[in-house]
């Protein structure tokens, strides 16, 4: 099918839905495991209907606009009715990645002081063995079955609807529509409020950007990308999986999902593409029918680009948008672009290309300063080819985080009527216009003879086939650290420790990046990675373990 989803009378998100099911309400809109080896299947008509019932029985028990509603439901068949039925009532999705853990996850509910509670069973049994983050709660639905904790059922919820269409809450493009908070892989979660607006120029931006139709099919592995597929009309096949831990999703699971749906589209972290293109790799599997792949969340290191595309069609490609829960998508490139030009100069230190920016987008680099910067001028902006900090700004940079003033403060820089986003990433543009991401401005290494940055180290010694992955750690105060790498070893690999790191040394000495690289160390075990997307390396234990060890003497 393409033709084109009908224009949207609303600001509300939701309004897609509602044109989706207009234009081809008995598509499938969700595909998902039925729990007894089947599939189950939701048509945008169903989808459509079962929010506007969902609709009307929340705001029956005063889940109305504004009201701040804490959702921990996983990806599935609840779970779609219940963000939509969210969104038409103008209440506030709040969003927490139960992977950040019980402490984090505690605080960020104590932060945004949550209205309503929507959550499966063990997150009730949170709720009653926690309850001071709950406090400010009036309305609490458990999603499955309901114990000793009182509030209402998502049955109860959908009998107290009607199968008729809710009144749609037509909020201001700039009203808050969600609350998503940030893994905290780099610090604390913190709250990013999105607009309705926000919303709506990211579903144009995706759509754009990848060319994706109404009507194409897609693996969604990521709770805020399946978030999109309806909005994009497209359908969402939910794998048999735990969507907080990506990194341990059965890659013969995912390729069954792919294959028995006729997938166009799949996104996924690099954890979960390196352990699918592993896979294929080991048993010949070929994925023709995906027009394209989409991985993000961490650098994608070129091998694991050339297993995974061995796997597609001459035609389809991966792609690695760039960008945070601040401000998605930012830029992007393709496989193709990767493996004949930018890999090879990623392993000669340049540091890995993230493509051109978006043309909705504004992208500069600006010096290198943990201070906040208040206001904007073209005084901060390095030469082209210098090393800075990434700042973004156009129709998805949010505003601020929630609650948060002094981060928002640190992060924030007001331009104009706009609001410019300091990435946290530092980089560069190359003379054509490519944007090349060098790691985290919080991992850059200050020794006595200047700073040094992560991915470019990193990616030079990833090249050895022994060494699954690097991490560049600083040893000792800032201003005169001594760079430290750890190794972690391929699964199976044979080399001779000593000999192992020798020859990465060896390899370092071959380029101006990886040159002052004198300390290297293999590491037991796998890196620790963050919660969401199990592939960003959590440096800063690494730094840690580093100096307890006494590394770097």
């Amino acid at each position: 099918m393409n033709a084109p989803v009908q224009p949207k009378t609303s600001a509300n998100i939701a309004s897609h839905l509602p044109a989706m099911a207009r234009l081809d309400p008995s598509r499938p809109a969700i595909i998902s495991p039925d729990g007894k080896g089947g599939w189950r299947t939701m048509t945008f008509g169903e989808l459509d209907t079962m929010s506007d019932r969902i609709a009307h029985g929340l705001s029956a028990i005063g889940v109305t606009r504004g009201k701040r509603t804490v959702l921990l439901v996983p990806p599935g068949p609840d779970f779609f009715p219940l963000v939509f039925g969210i969104f038409k009532t103008g209440a506030v999705m709040v969003a927490i990645d139960p992977g950040i853990g019980r402490k984090a996850l505690l605080q960020c509910l104590e932060e945004v002081r949550p209205e309503a509670f929507i959550g499966i069973p063990a997150a009730h049994v949170a709720r009653v063995l926690f309850p001071k983050p709950f406090r400010t709660v009036t309305a609490n639905v458990t999603v499955g079955r309901r114990f000793l904790w009182g509030g209402h059922t998502l049955d109860e919820v959908k009998r107290l609807g009607r199968d008729e269409p809710f009144p749609m809450v037509e909020p201001s493009p700039n009203e808050t529509a969600a609350i998503l908070f940030t893994s905290g892989s780099t610090g604390i979660p913190k709250g990013v409020v999105y607009s309705h607006e926000i919303f709506d120029s990211q579903v144009r931006m995706i759509r754009e950007a990848y060319a994706i139709e109404p009507g194409e099919i897609d693996l969604p592995t990521f709770p805020l990308f399946a978030l999109f597929d309806p909005a994009l009309g497209m359908t969402a096949v939910l794998p048999e999986m735990d969507f907080r831990f990506p990194g341990r999703a059965d890659p013969a699971k995912l390729v069954e999902a792919l294959t028995t749906h006729r997938c166009t589209t799949m996104f996924g972290s690099p954890a979960l593409v390196d352990n699918l293109g592993r896979y294929g790799e080991a048993k010949g599997v070929k994925l023709p029918l995906l027009k394209r792949v989409l991985s993000a969340g961490a650098p994608v290191r070129v091998d694991v680009l050339k297993r995974m595309t061995a796997m597609l069609g001459p035609d389809a490609q991966v792609f690695t948008p760039f960008g945070a829960t601040e401000s998605l998508p930012v830029a992007s490139i393709g496989s193709r672009e990767v493996l004949s030009d930018t890999g090879a100069l990623a392993m000669q230190g340049r540091g890995v290309c993230v493509g051109r920016p978006d043309p909705a987008m504004t992208v500069r680099i600006i010096r290198i300063t943990d201070e906040p910067i208040a206001t904007w001028s073209s005084a901060l902006e390095v030469p082209v080819g210098t090393i800075g900090e990434i700042t973004v700004a156009g129709p998805v940079v949010t505003r601020e985080y929630y609650a948060r003033p002094e981060q928002t403060k640190g992060a924030k820089i007001v331009d104009g009527d706009r609001i410019v986003h300091r990435m946290g990433d530092v980089g560069y543009f190359d003379e054509q216009g490519r944007l090349w991401m060098c790691g985290r401005k919080s991992h850059r290494v200050e020794t006595k003879s200047g700073a040094m940055f992560s991915t470019p180290v990193e990616e030079v010694l990833n090249a050895h086939p022994q060494v699954r992955r690097s991490a560049l750690v600083g040893v000792g105060p800032r201003g005169s650290q001594v760079p430290v790498v750890l190794l972690e070893r391929e699964p199976g690999a044979l080399l001779p420790e000593p000999q192992l790191i020798a020859e990465v040394k060896a390899l370092a000495q071959q380029h101006d990046s990886t040159r002052a690289v004198l300390h290297v160390h293999l590491y037991p075990g796998e890196f620790p990675v963050d919660r969401r997307h199990n592939a960003k390396i959590e440096r800063e234990k690494l730094a840690v373990w580093a100096t307890e060890k006494g590394l770097g003497r």
